[in-house]
């Protein structure tokens, strides 16, 4: 049985993408949750990976971490359609996935993931280059590849896994986005592993400060004391 290690889900965006990958498609796992930076955090996630830090996926005698890391690992162990079919489409999905693996580094800083609260819209210049970049990567895909359905390559695939901690962060921050953006967030977010994740996460009593706008919220949605 595979056993996935995740973080925070109220905040943790990078733990959020193999998890909804997962039980998007079906492939069974085991959750293991760890709360971050508290002061058994970094044993309990050494006990699973050197790296010091979540996901990690426990796969039988294989161990695998970072998030392309472990969809690739997915692609390459069980038949589920992580990737799109055509050629064209899977390169154009994978070529999504690593901008947004290992960019928009502005845009994650001033809207950090964050469930548990909502924001009314304000400018936020150091993220409009990032923001602008996304919708311009989801329009193409979805004009070029999304016929059949409401995600990337029309069925769910990796792709709409990477990007939906970024829908989410729309929806916190109240982004303006095209209607083709926000009919695509809007599906991302209506998925039933999405709304299972959310509401495991309005649960968690804990408080990561840096993943914390200064900003007046317009809404509370956490259902628990906070612990800090």
């Amino acid at each position: 049985m595979r056993r996935l290690l995740v973080g925070n889900k109220l905040y943790s965006s990078w733990s959020l993408r193999p998890w909804i990958l997962m039980r998007t498609l079906g492939i069974p796992f085991e959750e293991t949750l760890v709360a971050l930076h508290r002061p058994e955090s970094a044993a309990r996630i050494a006990e699973w990976s050197p790296a010091g830090r979540v996901p990690v996926l426990v796969d039988d005698d294989v161990t695998v971490w970072d998030t392309l890391a472990i969809t690739e690992h997915l692609a390459e162990t069980t038949a589920a359609p992580v990737w799109p079919k055509g050629r064209e489409a899977r390169a154009l999905a994978r070529s999504i996935v690593a901008e947004m693996h290992a960019g928009f580094s502005r845009l994650r800083e001033a809207l950090p993931m964050n469930l548990g609260k909502s924001f009314a819209y304000r400018e936020r210049p150091e993220a409009a280059a990032d923001i602008a970049r996304v919708q311009e990567l989801v329009l193409d895909a979805r004009r070029r590849f999304g016929d059949g359905g409401p995600f990337l390559f029309g069925a769910f695939t990796a792709a709409d896994a990477f990007y939906a901690p970024v829908m989410s962060r729309f929806w916190t921050y109240s982004v303006p986005l095209e209607p083709e953006v926000a009919a695509y967030r809007d599906a991302v977010l209506a998925l039933p592993a999405f709304g299972e994740w959310r509401e495991a996460a309005l649960d968690e009593p804990w408080v990561l400060d840096f993943d914390e706008v200064e900003d007046e919220p317009l809404e509370v949605h956490r259902r628990v004391p906070v612990v800090v």
